[in-house]
């Protein structure tokens, strides 16, 4: 947690069910960590074992090991945190890879195209599209996809299939928000500037000279960190946020709306 958020965290989400994907790591835990704090029963979805059953362990909730591109799967993880806890009402839809074989799209080939687009795109999909009857029934619902500032400006220095992945989650969060929004379901995609977690970590480690093309541009001149994402998924998920729907909400530093930055 930053100083900036520490001690004044609210009790905003108190009774209410929220499903996070992906949320082993990075920004997916410490939402989890977040909602939790908020009170909220929290149902912790990760490929990954021991590090979902970990972050599920830490914040009292529910783990379900769940691949996010398998249907069955996701259906399974949805009706798993309606028949524990009740109810549906946060998903925050966050699974998501960056390869490194994921690239120009010179050197991008078909199958890590389509292995982006199936765990960035598709599951966001399969998520709502299991979410949102659980939500209809109760007539009330926040969902949070997470898309990306890159679905909102081109890079010189591109990962094709993400960018173009997080373009479709901003298009179709934007759509459902619209289309549910008289039956009291909010859809907003989430749009993060780069955050400072073990993948971007990893990536920026083997090529400094990448990192600091991007970090130039960000006006605060820091990538973000996860708790400062989770704040807004937070937002996003409470009350307080009953009028944002079908937007692309921005946690990205100022890069969006910057020409030039500060020295």
């Amino acid at each position: 947690m930053t100083e900036a958020t520490e001690g004044i965290i609210c009790r905003r989400l108190v009774g209410r069910t929220a499903v996070v994907t992906g949320a082993g790591s990075g920004i997916g835990l410490a939402t989890a960590r977040r909602l939790a704090s908020e009170g909220a029963h929290v149902v912790c979805a990760d490929v990954d074992g021991p590090r979902g059953r970990a972050a599920a362990e830490e914040v009292g909730g529910l783990f379900v090991e769940a691949d996010v591109t398998d249907p069955e799967q996701v259906e399974a993880l949805f009706k798993a945190a309606y028949d524990t806890y009740g109810s549906v009402d946060v998903a925050f839809n966050n699974a998501g890879i960056s390869p490194p074989d994921d690239d120009s799209i010179l050197d991008t080939g078909l199958e890590a195209w389509k292995r982006v687009q199936d765990v960035n795109l598709t599951s966001v999909f399969l998520c709502c599209k299991a979410a949102i009857p659980y939500m209809r029934r109760q007539g009330r619902g926040s969902i949070i996809n997470t898309a990306s500032f890159v679905a909102r400006m081109g890079a010189a220095t591109s990962q094709i299939s993400y960018t173009a992945s997080k373009g479709g989650v901003l298009a179709m969060s934007r759509e459902l928000g619209v289309q549910f929004a008289r039956e009291g379901i909010r859809v907003n995609a989430l749009c993060p500037g780069p955050v400072n977690t073990p993948l971007l970590r990893e990536l920026f480690a083997k090529d400094p000279e990448r990192a600091a093309r991007r970090l130039v541009h960000i006006p605060v001149g820091r990538f973000a960190e996860a708790d400062e994402i989770a704040a807004a998924v937070a937002f996003l998920a409470s009350d307080d946020s009953s009028f944002v729907n079908a937007s692309d909400f921005l946690v990205d530093g100022g890069i969006s709306g910057a020409y030039v930055t500060p020295v």
